[in-house]
């Protein structure tokens, strides 16, 4: 499935490109580690709304950490979000790291959440570019399956190539824990590991990243508990950036691109709505509230994606990517076969990347 529109021509800061699904990247490209870092809860208008260039609107100030904490952002309130979603933003002042590593390499504005509600499902489209969920798994929501989900990954596909992979987060809680062929993989390792294995120089060709949620909550997701009323927005962004720094000032640079992006959108507002429909969700849902039943499922709201690379094109993608791309991304990369449908009818970040060119530096 494609969406095509015409081409536009953007200012000389701005990639000049045509929006459609592009799939010309071929097989043994220069990169052998692809790193996919993922954050959580936040719109592309929430973080990136004011980046000159960027298909963005201007809000009200949100704070850090927000005021009235995690907003609702499942599907029912995803259905409820002409009402309620939350029309406040963060700036430069707020995340400065985003918004330097945006200016120096690419920044998509055309990249969207896969599905239209909340963590998991989202999660698992990274994983395995699958999700028999429409909501967090919970043994109430009974209008969905439960953990764990029997479902083809990229880890596995990867494995089967001889290539290899890890995730790298919070030891306590891992979504490929809730995949029944990752279950108790050795490959799930605490967040520190990735440090160690860059300045070692041996990262596995995939790499998924999670910031810890304690004794800060890094994620940037909004704090709670024992962590309410920390900051998260500002300290999460550059615990990132302190991620990317040090992997540009290894030896793995060159052949490394860096995929940072927001699993979900947070409960915020973003006024490219409503995003392109691809499928609906065909099962129930609760009880209570507008009916889940042939609503959409995929697309989900616009976030973030920044590409960092000594390939990446600097400026401003406007080619249409959700999270699958980045799945199939690493399927042409390492000549892997798609999973399913959905990553057979992916786009794959091609138009972010240009091989040829004298490699950019690392970031500053």
């Amino acid at each position: 499935m494609s969406f095509v529109v015409d081409e536009f021509a953007y200012d000389r800061n701005v990639l000049v490109t045509e929006r459609r699904f592009p799939n010309a990247m071929q097989p043994n490209n220069p990169i052998e580690h692809v790193v996919i870092i993922v954050k959580e809860n936040h719109s592309f208008d929430n973080y990136f709304g004011t980046f000159p260039g960027a298909n963005g609107i201007t809000l009200p100030a949100a704070k850090d950490p927000p005021i009235g904490g995690d907003p609702p952002h499942d599907h029912k309130a995803w259905l409820e979000r002409a009402t309620h979603a939350v029309k406040l933003q963060y700036s430069e002042k707020d995340i400065p790291a985003y918004f330097s590593l945006a200016r120096q390499f690419t920044l998509c504005d055309n990249y969207f959440t896969e599905v239209a509600s909340q963590s998991e499902p989202n999660h698992l489209m990274l994983i395995a570019a699958s999700s028999p969920i429409i909501d967090n798994a919970n043994k109430h929501r009974t209008y969905q399956p439960q953990e764990p989900f029997n479902i083809p990954t990229l880890p596995k596909a990867l494995e089967k190539k001889q290539l290899t992979w890890a995730t790298y987060g919070d030891s306590s809680f891992s979504y490929f824990q809730k995949i029944t062929e990752l279950k108790g993989s050795k490959n799930i390792q605490p967040w520190t590991n990735f440090d160690s294995a860059v300045a070692a120089g041996k990262l596995p060709n995939v790499s998924w990243v999670y910031a810890p949620g304690s004794p800060v909550e890094l994620s940037e997701h909004p704090p709670y508990g024992k962590n309410a009323g920390q900051q998260t927005v500002k300290l999460g962004s550059q615990w990132t950036a302190d991620r990317v720094h040090k992997l540009g000032q290894s030896q793995l640079w060159t052949k490394s691109v860096i995929f940072i992006t927001w699993d979900d959108w947070g409960g915020w507002y973003d006024h490219v709505d409503p995003p392109p429909q691809k499928d609906k969700w065909t099962g129930g849902g609760p009880s209570t509230g507008p009916s889940y039943t042939n609503t959409q499922f995929s697309y989900g709201t616009r976030v973030g994606c920044l590409v960092i690379s000594p390939y990446s094109k600097r400026g401003i993608s406007k080619v249409f990517h959700s999270h699958v791309s980045l799945v199939k991304f690493c399927e042409v990369t390492f000549g892997l076969n798609p999973l399913n449908d959905r990553d057979k009818a992916s786009g794959d970040m091609s138009d972010c990347f240009d091989f040829k060119q004298q490699p950019l530096g690392p970031p500053s």
